[in-house]
C-alpha cells in the first residue's frame, strides 16, 4: 500500500508562516486606525456635551437649577421654579414705541432719511435722478432715457397733487435760493420754510405774491436766528422791490404774532470783521464801542447795520488796522457819509464812558 499523504516541503512551511505574519501585521495596523478614529469620535462626543451642558447651565437656575426666562417688559431674567432675578438692566434693542396692530406699526416705523421742511412733501417721497446711468454707471439707450424721462414728468404730476402743494414747492424753492446766495445756515432755512408753511395754512397768501411772503419769512428767520441781514442785502437778492418786502414783513409778523427782537448791532461785526480781514482784537473793540453807545442810548433810532459798519470802521483805526470808509461802505452797504457821522458818534460816547 503506497503512502498517498505528501510531505510539506520545509521553503513551503517558511513561506505559509512568513505570509501569515505579514497578513497579521497588516491586521494589526488596520485595528489601529479604528482605535483611533474610535478615540477622536469619544472627544468630539465629549465636547458637544460639554458645549451643550454649558448652554443648558446658562439657562438654568445657579440656585435651585430651574428654567430661567426672560422678562422683556422688565428687562429681568428670572427663574420659574424659586424666583430668583439672575440679571437685570438688560439693554432692549427693539423699537422706543409701541404698536397694537399692524397699521400703526408701518405708521410708527422710521426707515430712510429724516424728514425736513425745506421740502414741500418733507422727502417722504421718491426723487429720480437727472443721470441717465444704471446702478453700474453705464449709460442708458435712447429708448431707456425716453423711458426714465417720462417718468421723472409723472413723478413731478404726482408730487404735487393740488395748487396748495405747487405753492409752496415754488415758495421753498425760493426761499433756498435766496438762503445760498444770503449764506443763511440750515437752520434758518427750516425756521423761514416753518414760518411759510403756517403762513399758508392761515390763509395770509391771497393778494400776495408768493416771493414776497418767501422773502419775508426768510428774513424774520434770520433775525430770529440772531443772524440778521439788512433789507438791502435782502432785495438783492429776491424778487420784490423793498417797498413790498417791508409791507409783507410786518403782515406776516402781525397775523403770525411772531416775536422778533430789534436788531443788535452787535450782530453784524462778525461777518463785517471777518469780510474785512480783521483782527480778533479790532472785532473785540467793536463790540465795546456798541456797548458803550448803548449805554449812552445813542444808538436809538439809528440803523443798526449803520452802526455796526461805524463801529468796525473805528476799531480798526483804534487798533491801527488799514481799512478805509470805501470798504466798510461795500461790505455793509452804507454810504460813507453814515460811517462817517456814526463813527464820531461812537468815540464820543467811549470817550465819555472812559471819563465817567
Amino acid at each position: 500500500m503506497s503512502d498517498t499523504r505528501t510531505r510539506e516541503h520545509p521553503d513551503d512551511r517558511k513561506t505559509f508562516r512568513a505570509s501569515g505574519r505579514f497578513a497579521g501585521d497588516r491586521n494589526g495596523s488596520g485595528t489601529h486606525e479604528k482605535e483611533t478614529e474610535t478615540e477622536r469620535d469619544s472627544e468630539r462626543t465629549e465636547e458637544t456635551e460639554t458645549e451643550t451642558e454649558t448652554a443648558d447651565e446658562e439657562f438654568r437656575c445657579p440656585e435651585c437649577g430651574g428654567h430661567l426666562v426672560t422678562d422683556a417688559t422688565h428687562g429681568e431674567t428670572v427663574c420659574t421654579d424659586c424666583g430668583l432675578v439672575v440679571d437685570e438692566d438688560s439693554i432692549d434693542r427693539g423699537p422706543e414705541w409701541r404698536a397694537f396692530d399692524s397699521a400703526e406699526r408701518d405708521k410708527k416705523s422710521r426707515v430712510g432719511a429724516p424728514t425736513t421742511n425745506l421740502m414741500h412733501d418733507k422727502g417722504l417721497s421718491t426723487n429720480i435722478g437727472w443721470q441717465n446711468k444704471d446702478a453700474y454707471g453705464k449709460a442708458l439707450s435712447s429708448r431707456q432715457r425716453e423711458q426714465m424721462q417720462r417718468l421723472r414728468t409723472w413723478n413731478e404730476r404726482f408730487r404735487t397733487r393740488d395748487s396748495k402743494e405747487r405753492n409752496l414747492k415754488q415758495a421753498l424753492g425760493e426761499i433756498d435760493r435766496m438762503a445760498s446766495a444770503l449764506g443763511l445756515p440750515e437752520n434758518v432755512r427750516e425756521t423761514a420754510s416753518v414760518i411759510y408753511r403756517r403762513a399758508l395754512s392761515e390763509d395770509l397768501l391771497p393778494g400776495r405774491s408768493i416771493e414776497g411772503v418767501a422773502t419775508a419769512a426768510l428774513y424774520a428767520a434770520a433775525r430770529q436766528a440772531g443772524t440778521p441781514r439788512s433789507l438791502d442785502e435782502i432785495e438783492r437778492v429776491s424778487r420784490v422791490d423793498k417797498m413790498e418786502l417791508t409791507r409783507t414783513y410786518r403782515y406776516v409778523v402781525r397775523e403770525l404774532k411772531l416775536e422778533v427782537e430789534p436788531a443788535d448791532p452787535e450782530q453784524y461785526v462778525p461777518r463785517f470783521a471777518s469780510e474785512l480781514d480783521l483782527s480778533d482784537e479790532a472785532e473785540r473793540q467793536a463790540r465795546q464801542l456798541l456797548r458803550n453807545a448803548k449805554a449812552a442810548a445813542i444808538h436809538s433810532g439809528k440803523s443798526p447795520v449803520g452802526l455796526a459798519a461805524a463801529a468796525v470802521y473805528a476799531a480798526a483805526l483804534l487798533t491801527n488796522e488799514k481799512v478805509t470808509q470805501s470798504e466798510v461802505s461795500d461790505v455793509a452797504d452804507v454810504s460813507e457819509v453814515t460811517i462817517r457821522n456814526r463813527y464820531k458818534e461812537l468815540l464820543e460816547a467811549d470817550d465819555a464812558g472812559m471819563l465817567a
